[in-house]
């Protein structure tokens, strides 16, 4: 990606990260990425495709990290399963959680026909798949589907109430419901 592209791309995460999509308009993200609005048109037609190239970052950046937790866990005789968890503590805790930006964008960009909205859908079934491959220690396909994707509602849960409540521990208290259905089952 071009340098000034990526510029563009970085300056719009932050922003819409912490102001929300909507509400950061062209002129601010020009502004603070001192980028030109010919150059920004040259890269994106519409701050649509702005936000779409944003969110494909975001969501290489979280499958990567996700993704090596999860085989971390293995290597270690750690569960891969609740890897992902661990992952999202680390991001709560940092000065630079402000929710998903995926649940955010899903909520501003609520048509389910809308580009960005179906990006975000893609995003949630990605990582459910990505919980699912981290699932090793349940052998049964359907048992090991169905606890993804109450691993993926611990996820988002986890996810809203840090963001909405400031609660920074819900990724460990997800964990440790996600450690005891994985007993339980």
């Amino acid at each position: 990606m071009q340098i000034r592209k990526q510029h563009l791309v970085d300056t719009a995460y932050r922003l819409f990260n912490e102001h929300g999509y909507h509400a950061t308009g062209i002129d601010r993200i020009l502004a603070e990425s001192g980028v030109s609005k010919a150059t920004l048109y040259k890269h994106f037609r519409s701050k649509d495709d702005l936000v779409i190239a944003v969110l494909r970052q975001r969501h290489e950046q979280l499958i990567q990290a996700i993704g090596k937790a999860v085989e971390q866990a293995r290597e270690s005789g750690r569960s891969p399963g609740l890897a992902i968890f661990d992952v999202l503590d680390e991001w709560f805790r940092g000065d630079h959680f402000f929710g998903c930006n995926f649940i955010n964008a899903s909520a501003e960009y609520a048509e389910e026909g809308n580009a960005i909205h179906r990006l975000a859908a893609e995003h949630k079934a990605a990582m459910q798949d990505l919980i699912e491959h981290g699932l090793v220690e349940i052998p049964n396909r359907r048992q090991r589907q169905l606890m993804a994707k109450q691993f993926s509602l611990l996820v988002d849960g986890a996810i809203v109430r840090a963001h909405t409540r400031g609660d920074r521990d819900a990724a460990q208290l997800a964990k440790k419901l996600a450690a005891q259905m994985l007993c339980q089952r």
